[in-house]
């Protein structure tokens, strides 16, 4: 009979934490990351069976450690360049631009949305520092798209030099896939804006106008951003050291990403194959790419793991390694990026 007081009491309070949750959404995202904390950081290492093997903590080089972060801040440093290139000259300086897009990457690892609600927030930054509607949605589309065509590339090159000396596996046609998409996605856009600019500007003039809370002016200025688009577009085209700028520093952003991924191996005492890696670290992120969780978050975790496996990683160094690169890679930045927003807000104040 005492229990039935203490089972009501019980569900009393988590009725109440339930409706705290639900009525506001600050505690609901604080919620959502502290699960998501202890799936990855509790409950996956135990699936793994990594609590027999907690002996590869106290063998982990600190050094190493060191250096993967060291290279997940020259990865982001990178990404931050390669705005830098696709955004007009007269931009802000590096280090507004480097914080614009650390709060961006902050947004997108807690948002469900991922990279949209990430987005959302990078064009209105951008927007703040001077940039034109046109050039910054440009630009976040470009380096978008583009850091993923850069990204397929490397794993296709990567597939190239894996497959004949490891054989086929069914996951790299499913990437390869997700990669044509890509890729086709891309070039219709081109396509649709350069080749037909004024049916482009047309129809989203007319889809505008018949929108029940169009503000007056807003299909001209839809007209107007079509042609801004178009023009930079060609103006770029037509650059190509601006093109091979942006290249270079996709590339390095994805590649010293994965070098941080290598280092955290290294830390734990394996030494992968480059060829290896970049397939494992291709195949997740190309599939992560797909808007399910914030940041490829279990994604990337979930391809990672076994395809290091597959390549000779034991399972129990392959988590451990994978979730300490992910601490760095996906956790680290949310802070950081918050940090980075309050000082671009804290900036605006006092200007």
């Amino acid at each position: 009979m005492k229990q039935a007081p203490r089972r009501l009491a019980l569900w009393r309070r988590l009725a109440l934490w339930r409706r705290l949750v639900s009525e506001h959404p600050i505690r609901r995202g604080v919620l959502l990351i502290v699960l998501a904390l202890v799936a990855e950081y509790l409950v996956l290492p135990q699936i793994g069976g990594i609590g027999r093997s907690l002996h590869l903590l106290g063998r982990v080089n600190l050094g190493f450690v060191l250096l993967g972060v060291l290279l997940e801040v020259a990865s982001l440093a990178s990404y931050a360049q390669l705005t830098a290139t696709v955004l007009p000259p007269e931009t802000s300086c590096f280090s507004r631009i480097w914080r614009v897009d650390l709060s961006t990457l902050a947004v997108s690892h807690v948002l469900p949305g991922g990279t949209a609600g990430g987005d959302g927030l990078g064009f209105r930054l951008l927007t703040n520092e001077g940039v034109s509607s046109a050039d910054a949605g440009l630009a976040l589309a470009i380096e978008g798209v583009g850091s993923a065509l850069v990204l397929n590339a490397i794993l296709w090159l990567a597939l190239i030099v894996s497959i004949p000396l490891t054989g086929f596996s069914p996951i790299y046609a499913t990437a390869a896939g997700v990669g044509a998409l890509v890729l086709a996605a891309f070039a219709a856009m081109v396509l649709l804006v350069t080749r037909g600019e004024d049916r482009a500007a047309t129809a989203l003039r007319t889809l505008v106008r018949r929108l029940p809370f169009s503000r007056k002016g807003a299909a001209d200025t839809a007209d107007r951003v079509v042609h801004q688009i178009a023009a930079r577009i060609r103006v770029m085209a037509a650059d190509r050291a601006l093109l091979r700028r942006a290249v270079i520093w996709a590339a390095a952003n994805w590649l010293l990403d994965a070098a941080s991924l290598f280092v955290f191996l290294a830390a734990f005492g394996h030494i992968e194959n480059p060829d290896g890696l970049l397939v494992a670290y291709g195949l997740a992120y190309v599939l992560a790419a797909i808007p399910v969780t914030p940041g490829g978050l279990g994604i990337v975790e979930g391809v990672l793991v076994p395809s290091l496996v597959g390549f000779g990683t034991t399972r129990a160094l392959a988590i451990v390694a994978v979730l300490g690169y992910r601490l760095v890679n996906f956790w680290l930045p949310i802070p950081v990026g918050a940090g980075a927003y309050l000082s671009l807000r804290a900036g605006d104040s006092r200007s």
